[in-house]
């Protein structure tokens, strides 16, 4: 039933250019061909602390590498946690979740990153998209999208810091890179 709801949010995304409407439209080129366009710098994203202090929704989802068992923001309690909201065919989700993976790995102050994907068809897509791309990240699944209508969430991606008590920091709408500077800092708002 769930999934229906979120259909006409999903098409409603994807008709307005993709599951990213907080990131500006690029500019297109002006300069001739043979100049080299200057580095882009790291994009500016909205933190949003309206629901700083809130504890984590119970919404369950699954561990796709634990035969589907059932788990919840609580299950993370004890470290920060920072929450992902992702699919397989959202760009900017795709772009970041390699910095998001590599990040889970190197655990700065106990942080655990928990990536759920919001894929209707589940560990059929999630599993074979992660071992094709070679991004090892723990799977995780957000079945009915219980998680994301919980956070009150329409768009991809949307990543949420918890505190070490499962109390929300901050979120941010849009990709990041999680191994840059703005990432840092951003983190360690929660000791991480």
């Amino acid at each position: 039933m769930r999934r229906i709801a979120l259909l006409p949010v999903m098409l409603a995304v994807v008709a307005t250019g993709g599951c990213n409407r907080q990131e500006p439209a690029a500019p297109q080129a002006t300069a001739p061909a043979e100049v080299a366009p200057a580095a882009a710098p790291e994009p500016s994203v909205a933190v949003n602390m309206d629901h700083k202090g809130k504890s984590a929704p119970k919404a369950p989802f699954e561990d796709l590498a634990a035969d589907n068992a059932e788990k919840t923001i609580a299950d993370f309690k004890g470290k920060p946690v920072l929450v992902n909201l992702w699919a397989t065919w959202c760009v900017p989700c795709v772009k970041e979740l390699p910095t998001l993976a590599k990040l889970g790995a190197e655990a700065p102050g106990g942080l655990q990153v928990v990536a759920v994907s919001q894929d209707m068809q589940g560990a059929k897509v999630v599993l074979p998209f992660l071992k094709d791309k070679g991004i090892a990240i723990h799977p995780y699944h957000d079945r009915d999208n219980a998680l994301m209508l919980a956070l009150g969430e329409a768009s991809l991606p949307v990543s949420i810091l918890f505190d070490a008590e499962g109390k929300e920091v901050w979120r941010i709408s849009g990709d990041l890179d999680w191994s840059g500077a703005k990432a840092k800092a951003l983190l360690a708002q929660a000791g991480a």
